[in-house]
């Protein structure tokens, strides 16, 4: 984020600083982001900032409640086809409040474990039926027979969930950015890196995650691929790296010979479907791929090098907290 300085014009330089927000009783640490003016000491911070640091906040509040996150909440309302009005109603909540979660208001911990109840879709029929003096008969109906082909649908669930748990070796949460874990972003991210790059070493390919997932989370107050990372002797290191690459047919990889080695190197074989980024993740993406793509694998790994994150955890192979993302230097 780049600001000019309201009193001189002169670009502003970015500060981090470790600091403490309480919410709902509970205190919990982050990382305050503003921007001081060095010529005459003054220092604000921007919407975008105060977003980023109530997220960090939020997301841990939402980790240690079992609340869910925002996209988790539009999703569950948008399998069942219903609106956000009838979703309150359902639940029993009021009538705008469903649209609020939405928008990122944290819901109360009966709320949230409501919610993540409703996810269940046996349940959900259940409230459903319950609600149905409250609902024309019209939509009783239709919403009814959606939930019933969502409950016939589960077997297929089960099997992407056991995917999922193959390739993300931490549950959603502080450990991997708090990141939506899906195979399908996962897959398409991987597509989309390597249309932007074209043929990546895995090496390269682990670097590249790396700065997409801590420099998301520096902008954002979330990552996006949902791993987690490992400070390794070459580099940070996605955890279960070897099965990332090796689980999609549309991500081929080739024997090649690296600096007289035999390495493996990345290929799309197919073409990425970036519906489900936002357009704050692509620009994220496309940014490090920009930066990173006539890049060599030393060069990568070099670069990484340069992180204190890595440095800290490098000796005990440790994961790297996503909480030191704001120590980034390489992007």
């Amino acid at each position: 984020m780049i600001v000019n300085s309201p009193y001189s014009g002169k670009p502003m330089r970015v500060v981090y600083e470790p600091d403490t927000w309480e919410m709902r009783g509970e205190v919990y640490p982050y990382v305050h982001i503003a921007f001081r003016d060095d010529e005459n000491g003054e220092q604000f911070t921007t919407t975008e900032s105060d977003t980023v640091c109530f997220e960090q906040v939020a997301n841990q509040y939402r980790e240690r409640h079992g609340i869910p996150y925002v996209d988790e909440i539009v999703a569950l309302r948008e399998r069942y086809g219903v609106s956000a009005t009838k979703m309150a109603l359902i639940l029993g909540f009021g009538t705008n409040q469903y649209r609020l979660y939405e928008t990122g208001e944290v819901p109360s911990d009966s709320n949230g474990k409501m919610i993540r109840s409703a996810m269940n879709p046996s349940v959900f029929l259940d409230l459903v039926r319950s609600s149905r003096n409250q609902l024309t008969e019209k939509e009783y109906l239709k919403i009814s027979k959606r939930v019933e082909e969502v409950i016939a649908e589960e077997q297929c669930k089960r099997q992407e969930q056991w995917e999922a748990a193959r390739l993300f070796r931490c549950v959603r949460g502080r450990a991997n950015g708090f990141a939506p874990q899906s195979t399908e972003r996962l897959k398409n991210l991987l597509l989309h890196i390597l249309e932007q790059m074209g043929e990546t070493f895995q090496t390269k390919m682990n670097k590249v995650l790396f700065y997409i997932d801590f420099l998301s989370y520096r902008e954002r107050g979330m990552a996006i691929s949902g791993l987690a990372y490992q400070a390794m002797e070459f580099g940070p290191v996605p955890q279960r790296w070897d099965r990332v690459y090796s689980a999609f047919d549309d991500v081929e990889q080739r024997e090649k010979q690296l600096q007289g080695q035999e390495c493996l190197s990345l290929w799309a074989n197919g073409t990425a479907d970036m519906s489900c980024f936002s357009a704050e993740e692509i620009a994220i993406i496309d940014k490090v791929c920009e930066t990173m793509k006539k890049m060599t694998s030393r060069a990568a790994s070099q670069k990484s090098h340069n992180e204190p994150m890595w440095s800290a955890h490098v000796e005990k192979q440790e994961l790297i907290p996503f909480s030191e993302a704001f120590t980034l230097v390489g992007m």
